[in-house]
């Protein structure tokens, strides 16, 4: 058995699903139907175009296209799975928007007085270049973990140790945000 495919993502699920928004679903959909639809018929294409050039062993566009061929089928395998144990939630369906759930964006400050705003999303969505962090991550799960709400301070585990954060403000889609004036 391939296990494989595994590598390529977090290990960690609650419950065996793999939480993400109804975007992030989207986002992993397209990129399957993009590799099955497009780009693996394009590189059959050429493999059967290499192949028919003679010996295979010296023939670098049938060798770099069987290996091609390998990537997109091990990726669609992975997609395909992470798309069948999804649980899409949709954070703009949550009714407590007093708390900290999947799906909220939320301001808060630190021990530095640096004051941070992320937004709690799957692991397959998470960026921190964008402020999206994954449902797994210290502080996600210290957030959710104490069902936050304005003004709590959260003690969150982090490599450096335990720190604290205040929180400011608590948004989801189709909202305003608790907490800001």
């Amino acid at each position: 058995m391939d296990n494989d495919d595994e590598d390529e993502a977090p290990r960690l699920a609650l419950g065996g699903k793999f939480y993400m928004t109804p975007e992030g679903h989207a986002r992993l959909k397209a990129e399957r139907d993009q590799l099955m639809r497009v780009e693996r018929p394009r590189v059959v294409e050429i493999v059967s175009w290499a192949a028919g050039n003679g010996d295979r062993s010296e023939n670098a566009d049938y060798q770099y296209g069987k290996r091609r061929l390998r990537e997109i089928d091990k990726r669609a395998r992975f997609l395909t799975k992470r798309l069948e144990n999804a649980e899409v939630v949709d954070p703009a369906k949550q009714t407590q928007r007093d708390r900290v759930f999947f799906g909220a964006t939320v301001t808060y400050v630190d021990e530095s007085d640096v004051e941070r705003t992320v937004t709690i999303v799957g692991a397959d969505e998470a960026d921190m270049a964008v402020g999206k962090v994954s449902l797994t991550s210290p502080i996600a799960v210290a957030l959710i973990k104490a069902k936050a709400r304005v003004g709590d301070e959260v003690p969150v585990h982090t490599p450096r140790g335990v720190e604290a954060m205040e929180v400011l403000a608590i948004r989801y889609p189709g909202s305003g945000a608790v907490g800001e004036d």
